[in-house]
């Protein structure tokens, strides 16, 4: 019998209806043991931290991520549920979409390609990889004890290669064509609330974009826009009884690139709040808005930002926003949220072991890495629920200040509160006890605590 804090009880509890009673069962110990292992992600390494080492029938465990039926979708609708109580029960929700390349080889891993590697290139250094490409949608919340906004993953697909979509004869759906199905999904499953949806330049695609913004209930983008795009003046009006098909668009406006050039423009002075972890940064922005239209591709009326540092620290960049009514500071201070998601995919791989764990059936990859991601959710909101009852203080060196906690402070905290409270009855009851100095206790739970 698994005994858990009163804090994970509480949320777990919502996600045992979606198991059957005996694969719940295995799914704990495989959740758990996933939060207090160090290293690898590995069913033998959670077994092993488990104490469940000498488990005879250790395979019910394999067969959690590799056969027994449960639905990944319906686990991310309940996560999705849980992360808005949590943190954002009212307004609208802001939510980050973006992909990552898990660095993968084996011939047994058969949805794998060759993609550009956004960890290790550069914009003069191009690196290709060899792996499976996930597309995630996470969850922009502001964390009250980090002090900053994180990017919270409850929704993550696998986007196989074309060459595996031929091999298996069917049809293969681009990136952009994954994002439609993931946004609209999270539509339904919230149907009442605003949706702002943040990406980078991969989804600044006009079907993409025309699509979301012909739904029942719209859902805003706002992404980067090329300075050489074509924007054009709204059509005009249709006279009466004139014949022809309607005009798409009006006539053609400069570009950015040329805006940008121009001695004329108009720039006016915003300040931007949490830059990029500054506190604060004054820029210049002008902002109008356009049809943005290519031969063949829907219009679609947008508003366009373009953004210049008056110090040149930084290259000029456009953005663009769905949403008309939105100011060009609200857009630009979205924008900026963006930037999380990647330090989302850097500390699961840090932290949670992704790519390190070595599932080869097609079932179980497609399992594993969103739990992994997923992970990450839960641990935030763990460690968020814990707050309430202790300050969740950083980690320190003479050499290293920290002046707020990171995710790797919360995962210790998590792990610590589990060790301290939760009895594993899986052991023997005549515990051998053996004194130890506290300040060696100190010293080998802390450094257990932070293990990656």
């Amino acid at each position: 019998m698994l005994n858990l804090p009163t804090e994970m009880t509480t949320f777990l509890a919502p996600f045992a209806p979606l198991f059957t009673p005996s694969v719940w069962y295995h799914a704990r110990i495989l959740l758990v043991g996933a939060i207090l292992t160090p290293g690898k992600r590995t069913v033998t390494a959670v077994l092993s931290v488990m104490g469940l080492r000498q488990s005879r029938h250790f395979q019910n465990y394999h067969r959690v991520l590799n056969r027994t039926r449960w639905s990944s979708r319906a686990i991310s609708r309940q996560l999705l549920l849980v992360l808005l109580q949590g943190f954002v029960s009212h307004g609208p929700i802001f939510l980050g979409l973006d992909d990552t390349v898990e660095r993968r080889r084996g011939k047994k891993i058969t949805a794998k390609g060759i993609y550009r590697d956004p960890v290790r290139s550069s914009h003069s250094h191009f690196v290709k990889t060899s792996g499976l490409r996930w597309l995630s949608v996470m969850l922009l919340v502001p964390i009250p004890w980090a002090g900053w906004i994180w990017a919270l993953p409850f929704l993550t697909v696998l986007a196989p290669s074309e060459r595996y979509d031929q091999k298996c004869r069917r049809s293969h759906k681009k990136l952009t064509d994954w994002a439609r199905q993931m946004l609209g999904q999270v539509r339904r499953w919230v149907p009442h609330r605003e949706l702002v949806v943040v990406a980078d330049s991969s989804f600044a695609v006009l079907t993409l974009l025309d699509a979301l913004r012909h739904l029942a209930q719209p859902i805003t983008m706002i992404t980067r826009l090329r300075l050489d795009a074509a924007l054009y003046e709204p059509a005009p009006e249709r006279p009466p009884k004139q014949t022809g098909r309607p005009r798409r668009k009006g006539n053609r406006l400069p570009t950015l690139h040329q805006i940008l050039r121009d001695p004329t423009t108009s720039w006016t002075a915003v300040t931007i709040a949490n830059w990029y972890r500054e506190l604060e940064r004054t820029v210049e922005v002008v902002s109008t808005t356009a049809v943005w239209y290519h031969t063949g591709m829907p219009p679609v009326p947008i508003r366009w930002v373009v953004i210049r540092d008056p110090q040149n620290k930084f290259r000029p960049q456009a953005l663009l926003s769905t949403d008309l009514t939105l100011s060009p500071t609200q857009i630009v201070t979205a924008f900026v949220q963006r930037w999380q998601v990647e330090v989302t995919f850097h500390e699961v791989r840090t932290h949670l072991g992704v790519e390190t764990q070595r599932q080869w059936a097609d079932l179980a990859i497609a399992r594993t890495t969103p739990t992994l991601l997923g992970l990450f959710s839960v641990v935030t909101l763990l460690a968020h629920s814990l707050s309430a009852h202790q300050s969740i203080a950083p980690r320190q060196a003479a050499w290293y200040a920290k002046s707020m906690p990171t995710f790797a402070d919360a995962l210790a905290l998590v792990r610590s509160h589990v060790w301290r409270h939760t009895h594993f009855s899986l052991s023997q009851k005549d515990y051998d006890l053996i004194q130890i100095p506290r300040p060696l206790f100190d010293c080998l739970t802390d450094t257990l605590c932070y293990a990656a």
